[in-house]
């Protein structure tokens, strides 16, 4: 873009204005749309001749302004009901969204209102679900923890055709947590998952179907209709990861040996799968609800809890403990955060304040606030790559889609 031809107070709004103008020349059929702008790696936030101030940019440089669209949602659908609390959210599969509710129920959607099935067994609060298997496999397998102090295995076919939800069991129970399980992640190959409890431990499963594997503690049998029998499996913790002194409030399983853990005592812990060890705990002051790491390398840590700023940290460079970036729009606790799986900059976040916020390396603002909810947000996802699906206090699950992120 020339300078001379672009007022010095100009915002982003108004250099949106003028490409949207000049592709519009270009191309009758054009229709408008909101434009974000990078200047040396920095999204602008304020007025060209401010922002130019503000990074110390010379008068005298020609600047290079890069355009892309803006990241925020162009479509809420209608909030699909549940009967209580929706306390976790998993959008990893595209064929549909998994949800956890107060009510014990965990809930497959295949789209905005449409439930095709509905998980009933654990006696208590859901407070956590993750999806299993790997994609592209012919029936699915999810995992959901409770506060029941049990984790439970379930399958399901996404296309079957159904005239209401589907209720179905759990194929495996898994039990060995002294106290309620707050969080569940499974390992990419879907063989394994582990889970975070009030115990302060943390727990590694098998999630076969047989008992070749030497997990099988025994075989339950109910009596249900008609008086048939059925049987459910219950396996026991193949390890255990000890070293937490509060609640293990989210654990993150993204590379074969290694988990990430994060807890009320205010760390977040690297475990090596094998040893059983932790590789390094950083203290923030804060007691933590979540955590993911992706972004640059897969290698950025994310984490949020008991204050309204959402910390990264990057365990590659010295002095690990003070987190690289700090972003503090929020008014409460973080409840959740989730990178973009395509991105290397893009996450969002989750809040107790009732907002979900998208959130770009490139600037301490947010990209968009989206305010669905009614109350506190409790879980949040991505879902699709151009959608987010949030749950909260109001019995809610909200998703927002149309979102373009580059």
């Amino acid at each position: 873009m020339d300078m001379d031809a672009i007022p010095a107070n100009v915002t982003r709004f108004g250099l949106s204005t003028i490409v949207n103008s000049l592709l519009k020349a270009g191309n009758d059929e054009w229709e408008s749309q909101p434009f974000d702008f990078v200047i040396d790696g920095e999204l602008v936030r304020l007025p060209l001749e401010q922002f130019v101030l503000a990074e110390g940019i010379s008068a005298e440089k020609v600047l290079e302004i890069e355009y892309i669209r803006a990241v925020a949602p162009q479509k809420e659908d209608e909030p699909s009901l549940h009967d209580d609390w929706v306390s976790a959210v998993d959008g990893s599969c595209p064929r549909f969204i998994f949800t956890g509710c107060y009510d014990s129920f965990g809930r497959v959607w295949k789209a905005a209102g449409e439930c095709t099935h509905i998980l009933e067994g654990h006696r208590d609060a859901i407070t956590s679900v993750t999806i299993v298997s790997p994609e592209g496999a012919d029936s699915v397998t999810v995992a959901t923890a409770s506060k029941d102090q049990s984790l439970r295995l379930w399958k399901f076919d996404t296309e079957e055709h159904l005239d209401q939800p589907a209720k179905i069991r759990a194929y495996k129970v898994l039990r060995g947590h002294n106290a309620s399980v707050q969080s569940v992640a499974a390992h990419a190959s879907g063989n394994m998952i582990c889970s975070g409890s009030w115990d302060c431990t943390i727990n590694l499963w098998r999630t076969n179907l047989s008992d070749t594997e030497g997990d099988l503690v025994s075989i339950k049998k109910r009596k249900v209709k008609n008086n048939v029998e059925e049987s459910q499996m219950e396996g026991e913790a193949l390890s255990t990861l000890v070293g937490h002194t509060q609640c293990v409030s989210a654990v993150h399983w993204p590379e074969h040996s290694t988990i990430y853990s994060a807890s009320w005592d205010h760390s977040v812990r690297r475990w090596d799968v094998e040893t059983g060890k932790d590789l390094s705990n950083i203290f923030c002051g804060k007691a933590l609800n979540c955590l993911h790491v992706g972004g640059e390398g897969s290698a950025l840590i994310a984490a949020g809890g008991s204050d309204p700023i959402l910390r990264i940290w990057d365990p590659r460079k010295p002095g690990t403990s003070a987190p690289i970036y700090q972003f503090s729009s929020h008014n409460s606790w973080i409840s959740a955060c989730k990178w973009h799986a395509k991105s290397l900059f893009h996450l969002l976040s989750a809040s107790y304040d009732g907002k979900v916020m998208l959130w770009d390396l490139r600037t301490a603002w947010p990209l968009a606030i989206i305010d669905s909810h009614e109350d506190k947000v409790l879980g949040a996802d991505w879902w699709k790559g151009d959608s987010v699906i949030s749950g909260g206090v109001d019995s809610k699950l909200c998703i927002s889609s149309g979102i373009s992120v580059q």
